[in-house]
């Protein structure tokens, strides 16, 4: 009984991609890191001093009555998504992994005779 529990949980993290996934999670919290470094270290210095933000870019803020709206740390963070995102992108695409879900979609295809997806 508990051979067969493990041989199925073992089946399920091979089919299921577990791992890939697993690593994808560790790499995707890697370059996110990598991205926040160059966004704080050198991208928000260089709009502090284009845009004249004294105190620093994450800083730099607009007074409406008697509250500060911080648009610079907000400006900060889509500019450490987009670069996020175009890492993502690019990485996906230069490593060709847009053909894999591909490479499976046909050899289910292949198996069942039938055009179309397979329903398990």
């Amino acid at each position: 009984m508990a051979k067969a529990q493990i041989g199925g949980f073992t089946q399920f993290i091979r089919e299921q991609g577990v791992v890939g996934l697993a690593t994808g999670f560790l790499l995707g919290g890697a370059v996110s890191k990598v991205v926040t470094a160059f966004v704080t270290d050198i991208v928000n210095p260089v709009m502090s001093i284009l845009l004249g933000a004294g105190e620093g870019f994450r800083q730099a803020s607009v007074s409406v009555g008697g509250s500060q709206i911080f648009w610079g740390d907000f400006v900060s963070v889509i500019i450490d998504f987009l670069i996020v995102a175009a890492v993502v992108y690019f990485g996906f695409k230069g490593l060709g992994l847009e053909k894999l879900d591909k490479k499976k979609e046909k050899s289910e295809e292949k198996a069942d005779g039938k055009k179309g997806p397979v329903v398990k």
